[in-house]
Formats: C-alpha cells, sequence, structure tokens
C-alpha cells in the first residue's frame, strides 16, 4: 500500500506507476532532500508537535540513510514514485511508526518546492565556479595579447584593427554579467517555501524561521499558494543557462572561424579537437561546434519550462512535474560545456603573425584615413567622401591605402602631408583610441589589471 493509498480500493497499474514515477531523475535531489527532512524534524521536536526522543531518534536515522546512500547501498523504488516517497518510505521500514511522524505539518508540494530551491542553489554556486574559471582564462589570454593586432568586424567584413585582449575582453564582460545574473538569481531562490502545507498552510505551530535558518534561507515565503505553485525561479535559472549558453555559442562560433585554414588566426591544440573517419588531413573544432550545438538543447529546455508553467492554475498541479528534468539538462549542459571549452582557450595557440595581416587587409584603418582628415579641418561628412574614393581607386588597383604615393593622396586632397602614414599605421589606429572602453593597448590594459584586483 502506498504512503497515500488509504482512500483507495485498489492499487494503481504498473503503467501508472511507471507514468507518475519520477525517481529515475528526482533521486539527485535525495542530499537536499535529506537536509530538509532533518532540519523539519528538529522544528517538530522544538516545537513540542512531536516528542523530542522521536525527534532526534528521525534525526538520526535520516542522517543513518543519507550515509547509505552516498555509499551505495540504496536501491529505490520506482512505485514510491518519487525521492520524497522513497526516503520516507526507507525511515519507516527502519523505525516504524516513529519514522510516520515525520510529515507532520507538512505536503510533498512543499516539500519539493524545497528541494528544488536548494539543489538549484547548490548547483549554482558550482555554477559560479565554472564561470570565475572562464573569466580567469578569458584573462590571461588577454592579459598575453594586449598588443596583438587583429581585424575588428562588422557583418563579419573586416572594419577597424583592434587587439585580440580587446576582443577576448568583450567576452569577458559578457561572462561577468553572467555571473552577476547568477549571484541575482540566488537572491530570489533563497526564501523557503517549506511550510506552505499542500496550498493553505497548517494548523500546526511550526516554526518556519529555524527551518529557513538550519538550511541557509534567507526568508520564507509570505504566500502559501505561491509558495507551493511557483516556478519562476525555475525559469529564471533557465533563462540564466540560455544566456551563458548563447555567450558561448558566440564565442564558438568565431573560435570555429579562426581556426579555419581561411581565417588561421588560431591553431586549437590536438587534445581539443578531432579527426576525420576519411580525410586524413583534417582538424575538426568538435568542442566549439558542440558548445554551439548544445545551446539550442537548452534554448528548448526553457522554451519547455515556460510552456509547462504558462495555464497552470493555482496551486500544485502533477504538469509540475516535469519541471525537473528540464532544468537537470539544462544546467548539466552549461556544467558539461565551460570546463571543456575552457580547456580548449588555454590549450589554443595565437597565430599572431596572421591576424596582423588579416588586419592589415581589408582597409582597416579607412576611418583613421577620414579622422585625419577631420582633424585638419575637413568635415567629417566631406572626409568619408573622400576615403570612399580613396578606397575604389585601391581596389582598382589591388593595393592598400598605406600603399599609396603621398602625389596619389593629394589628388584625392590637398590637405594630406606625409604625417599621414603614421597617423594610418595600425598601431597608431589602436592606440589613439584611448576613449574609456576601447582597444589602445594601455586602455586595455588598464581594464585587465583592474578584474585581476
Amino acid at each position: 500500500m502506498k504512503l497515500w493509498g488509504g482512500r483507495f480500493s485498489k492499487s494503481t497499474d504498473k503503467s501508472v506507476d511507471d507514468f507518475n514515477s519520477s525517481i529515475r531523475f528526482d533521486q539527485r535531489m535525495y542530499r537536499q532532500d535529506i537536509t530538509g527532512s532533518i532540519a523539519h524534524a528538529k522544528m517538530l521536536g522544538r516545537q513540542g508537535i512531536i516528542e523530542k526522543s522521536e525527534s532526534d531518534l528521525i534525526v538520526k536515522t535520516l542522517g543513518e540513510i543519507l550515509d547509505d546512500i552516498e555509499n551505495g547501498k540504496v536501491e529505490f523504488l520506482i512505485d514510491a514514485e518519487d525521492i520524497h516517497m522513497n526516503v520516507e518510505t526507507i525511515l519507516i521500514s527502519r523505525i516504524g511508526d516513529t519514522g510516520k511522524r515525520l510529515h507532520t505539518g507538512r505536503s510533498r508540494n512543499d516539500q519539493v518546492a524545497l528541494d528544488v530551491r536548494m539543489y538549484l542553489r547548490d548547483e549554482a554556486d558550482e555554477l559560479n565556479e565554472m564561470l570565475d574559471e572562464i573569466l580567469e582564462t578569458i584573462l590571461n589570454v588577454s592579459e598575453e595579447n594586449i598588443e596583438t593586432i587583429m581585424p575588428g568586424y562588422t557583418h563579419l567584413q573586416k572594419a577597424q584593427p583592434i587587439t585580440l585582449a580587446h576582443h577576448f575582453m568583450a567576452y569577458y564582460e559578457m561572462f561577468k554579467r553572467d555571473k552577476e545574473r547568477l549571484c541575482d538569481w540566488r537572491k530570489r531562490v533563497n526564501v523557503m517555501p517549506l511550510g506552505s502545507g499542500a496550498l493553505a498552510g497548517t494548523t500546526y505551530p511550526l516554526d518556519r524561521e529555524f527551518v529557513a535558518s538550519e538550511l541557509g534561507f534567507d526568508s520564507v515565503t509570505k504566500n502559501s499558494l505561491d509558495g507551493v505553485s511557483d516556478r519562476d525561479f525555475v525559469c529564471e535559472m533557465a533563462f540564466v543557462l540560455s544566456v551563458i549558453m548563447m555567450h558561448l555559442s558566440r564565442f564558438s562560433e568565431e573560435i570555429i572561424l579562426w581556426s579555419s585554414n581561411e581565417f588561421g588566426f588560431v591553431d586549437l591544440d590536438d587534445a581539443y579537437s578531432t579527426g576525420s573517419s576519411i580525410m586524413p588531413q583534417k582538424k575538426n573544432p568538435d568542442v566549439a561546434e558542440l558548445a554551439r550545438g548544445k545551446a539550442g538543447r537548452v534554448f528548448g529546455d526553457l522554451m519547455g519550462l515556460l510552456t509547462v508553467m504558462k495555464g497552470l492554475p493555482l496551486a500544485y498541479n502533477k504538469d509540475m512535474q516535469e519541471d525537473k528534468e528540464q532544468i537537470f539538462d539544462a544546467l548539466d549542459t552549461v556544467k558539461m560545456c565551460l570546463p571543456v571549452f575552457c580547456g580548449m582557450l588555454k590549450t589554443m595557440k595565437i597565430r599572431k603573425e596572421n591576424m596582423l595581416n588579416g588586419a592589415k587587409g581589408g582597409f582597416t584603418n579607412a576611418t583613421d584615413v577620414a579622422d585625419y582628415l577631420v582633424k585638419k579641418g575637413l568635415p567629417f561628412r566631406d572626409a568619408h567622401g573622400v576615403v570612399g574614393r580613396m578606397v575604389a581607386y585601391c581596389l582598382d588597383k589591388d593595393m592598400a591605402l598605406d600603399e599609396l604615393t603621398i602625389e596619389e593622396y593629394k589628388t584625392f586632397s590637398e590637405i594630406f602631408e606625409e604625417d599621414v602614414y603614421e597617423a594610418i599605421s595600425l598601431k597608431t589606429c589602436v592606440n589613439l583610441r584611448t576613449v574609456t572602453g576601447g582597444p589602445a593597448f594601455e586602455t586595455v590594459k588598464k581594464v585587465i589589471e583592474g578584474y585581476k584586483k
């Protein structure tokens, strides 16, 4: 007989047991479930809701069950449905009627809400450490490449010269915001729902604040309906994970391009590449490609969660069981991608000469020619037209702007002098951009040093 089976005259069909059961995926929350139950049992004893001796026995036995699970001595049962009922069933089998007193003053509804919050909170702490590692890796690569000039792009067309450090630090900003989002999310998840009961609280004199303190929560939920039916913290976590994967995917796309023969900006380490089953020359950027591909999977998890929740009336509905597989999958995916992506960045070789040569092509210093004219007194729109005609001329002659003779320069504008060559050298183009947030060597260096502190 199931723990809830008193009202029923027959057992559920085996196919319904299999369909209804969530133990195959929610068993990963065993530690949070037992920790929450221990805090609840302590509170029941403190409040005199059950005898102190019973509370102590329950706490002691739950600790033993936790040890047995972690030592592989426990086999969970499908027909016990979920991790909560499995733990309670084991508890009752060991201490009899005393174990049945554990569930006093709570429901599976507020119990599962508690477990999910605690589990995601713990996972977020691990994720935070992974984001720290990728931020540190980006800083280190950037610090080594402050003077590595490369082309910057818009529309995937060469635009202006920048540095690899400047480019990488753009991703630093993105992942830093991801970390901030995760920390901000933690404030909202760290509110304890236990004590909400099934939907309307309980008549027992629970000390919710004591349980919250025991479990490291900042506060307790203020509405019992919301306490059991809220899953926006799950959706928000999935959104944060999706943004992380979006940033990883964009970064991956660039690594894939840069490692191609056409770009040749980086060489990926053999340990982070694969080959072809038929073409012996191939070296494929599979780590970056898989990270890019797995982004869609995490986006799908977010959409799945939003779709599950969008039509549910208050309070708890069984549909909400579907939140776990999707958020677990999203978490597992991101936690798989971040370390291997980080390893790829740490080990890849930067081909600085190819990056510099890439910046020399595509007229990346054209804007600086226009700026040169503006500084000499020509209105910007007129300067823009002059340089546009110069680029057309250079395309026709298959040459670069800095390859024009001063006589050729003067055919476009008498303003040009010999100092134009220094003004439009790639190093000058980069280093004159000292505005906050710009790519000048010293500007980027200060940003890196500030973040390292």
